[in-house]
């Protein structure tokens, strides 16, 4: 008679906790920055266009090479830009192809419906909402975006789907394996030597 009741307090027990990591994954999480008004996003995209290009000018004998720094809100409006199929430098898709959902561990092409990206210190933090068994669902992949050999590299410290945390070390190797299957779309670009997150922006040095 005990052993029933312990294993009809478990079965409940495991019928609740799966319930609630179930709300916990369709939740939308807090987002990690504010949607930009459609003419401030216009405004900061041109303001990426226009430092990623200073990395093209060449660079003075005797002078160290040339260094940007962007803001999220610029690489946030250039990554929109580049998801409404406008052109954009070369940098944006090195950065996009580690901000997806499909750089992190679903398989496949996921439909990226809306994201967005902050800095904050040395971290880069990217919200996306994408759909997992026919559901819309938010992801929160949050690290260290850096570069090494000429690509683009990215140490995850957080992962979320919905409002569930899920260990890094669950996944960081899938993450991985999908970053070394998706390489050729982390490459530098030919003028860009190196990147790194670093008091709140992107730092891009010349090569």
């Amino acid at each position: 008679m005990k052993k029933w009741k312990l294993d009809r307090i478990i079965s409940v027990a495991t019928l609740v906790t799966s319930l609630i990591a179930l709300f916990l994954v369709l939740k939308k999480p807090a987002p990690v920055a504010q949607p930009q008004p459609a003419a401030t996003a216009a405004v900061n995209a041109q303001s990426f266009q226009q430092k990623v290009q200073q990395l093209d000018q060449p660079k003075e004998e005797g002078q160290p090479p040339a260094e940007v720094r962007l803001s999220s809100d610029e690489v946030s409006a250039a990554l929109a830009q580049a998801a409404g199929q406008i052109p954009m430098a070369a940098a944006s898709q090195a950065i996009s192809g580690l901000s997806s959902p499909d750089a992190a561990v679903a398989p496949g092409q996921p439909e990226v419906k809306d994201y967005q990206v902050s800095f904050d210190g040395d971290v880069a933090h990217g919200q996306f909402l994408t759909q997992i068994a026919g559901k819309d669902v938010w992801v929160t992949l949050s690290g260290h975006l850096g570069s090494k050999d000429g690509y683009a590299t990215f140490d995850p410290t957080e992962f979320k789907v919905g409002d569930l945390n899920v260990p890094v070390s669950l996944v960081n190797d899938a993450l991985q394996k999908k970053l070394a299957e998706q390489r050729d779309r982390l490459r530098l670009p030919d003028n860009v030597g190196g990147m790194k997150v670093e008091n709140g922006e992107l730092v891009m040095t010349q090569k």
